[in-house]
Order: C-alpha cells, then structure tokens, then sequence
C-alpha cells in the first residue's frame, strides 16, 4: 500500500535518465527535479496502483528522458514496503518506455547532538612559529 510521504525518484527511458522528488498525498502526486515539475494523481488497490503525471519544464538545462517535456503519462505499478515501482508511457512520445523506482524517504527529528554549536579548540603552536 502506497503511504502518503516524500519519495526519492529514479527514472529512466532509452533516452535517458534522472532523478527527482515526489510527494503523495490523498491521491495527489506532486513533485519535480531540477528542470522539470511533475504532478497529478494515483489511485490503489491493494499494493497495486495506477497514476497520471503531468510533466512541465520550468527553467533551462538537461533534456527530458521524454526528449519533450510537456507529457501525460500513464503509470502502474506496485508498492512493496518503502519502494515502489512502475512502468508506464506517454503518448506524446511513442514507443518511449518509462520506468521509475521511489524510496520513501524518513524525515528525521534533529537531535541535541545535531543542534550543537561548532567551536574550535586552540591549536597547538607549531614549533618554529611565531
């Protein structure tokens, strides 16, 4: 069952590959990397499940695993603990396969030891100098 969090994401098509954020929650998918900004919505049955990503460029840089970067893209998959895992297609780019695999990824509390101020301890003189 996919829970609602942040996820990390790799993806990959023949044309190329990327990484990225997402975010589920309540059947929204919302997300993007450092080009491209994604969203839409998924639906579940189970650990099997079903999503529409809506892809949009937002600044210049690398080219879309798509080669365009305006697409619909159709997914199923299958959530298995903390990964999940789906295929899928676009039909603005034919016969481009998509796959893509989400870690979900843990926010951690800061700690005490995490919040601790840095001070730097005296050094000892070097012999010779001054």
């Amino acid at each position: 069952m996919l829970e609602d969090g942040k996820y990390v994401a790799w993806f990959k098509t023949a044309l190329g590959q990327g990484t990225g954020v997402v975010t589920l929650a309540n059947g929204r998918i919302t997300g993007g990397d450092t080009v491209i900004a994604y969203s839409g919505f998924y639906e579940q049955d189970g650990d099997r499940f079903t999503a529409v990503v809506r892809t949009r460029r937002f600044c210049e840089g690398q080219p879309s695993v798509f080669g365009i970067d305006e697409v619909e893209l159709k997914l199923e998959g299958r959530s298995a603990g903390q990964t999940v895992v789906c295929k899928g297609a676009a039909e603005q780019a034919p016969g481009l396969i998509f796959e893509a695999t989400l870690i979900r990824s843990r926010e951690q509390t800061p700690t005490k030891e995490d919040n601790r101020v840095f001070r730097p301890t005296k050094l000892p003189k070097l012999r010779g100098a001054r």
